[in-house]
């Protein structure tokens, strides 16, 4: 079994729907369990700033997917829930990235894990950090919670994890 962390984020519409919605497509699958979800955080747009807030998520899992096809999978949901890629770093119904997988370096040119800009985005690793506080960075050994991006302002809690109700079907 793989276990990796995917973040989710989502700022078009009805936000934690379509959080809720990507856990629930993830979870509906037997190659994968949903193993933990972080609670969900509100946070502004990075790198296209012109655009509404965020909502972020990151879960853990188990699969037995391979992390090509794993990917595959969460692009298929983006599709699914009407993600078009217009802007880069633009507004989206959702987004689904992987952030690791097991403690694996992949390099290939679909797909980069560790993701290459997890280590600068508090929103990213303060979610993350939740659900796996000792997690470390495969690709230097260094605790992701060592790095200067936790200690950013603007990742602000908006849901914890015990009031989100995409964890009924958890």
């Amino acid at each position: 079994m793989n276990k990796a962390f995917i973040s989710i984020g989502s700022n078009i519409g009805e936000r934690e729907i379509y959080l809720e919605e990507a856990v629930k497509a993830l979870s509906d699958r037997e190659d994968t369990k949903v193993e933990s979800i972080s609670s969900i955080y509100e946070t502004a747009p990075v790198g296209y700033t012109d655009q509404a807030d965020f909502l972020n998520i990151v879960i853990g899992i188990e699969t037995t997917l391979t992390a090509s096809d794993l990917l595959s999978v969460c692009q298929g949901i983006e599709q699914e829930l009407g993600r078009k890629r217009v802007i880069r770093w633009g507004p989206r119904t959702v987004d689904l990235d992987i952030l690791l997988y097991n403690e694996e370096k992949i390099e290939t040119e679909s797909l980069i894990v560790p993701h290459p800009r997890m280590a600068e985005r508090a929103f990213v690793l303060i979610p993350l950090l939740e659900i796996a506080p000792d997690q470390v960075n495969p690709l230097n050994g260094q605790l992701y919670s060592e790095e200067a991006a936790v200690q950013e302002e603007g990742v602000q809690i908006w849901c914890h994890a015990s009031e989100g109700t995409y964890f009924k079907g958890k």
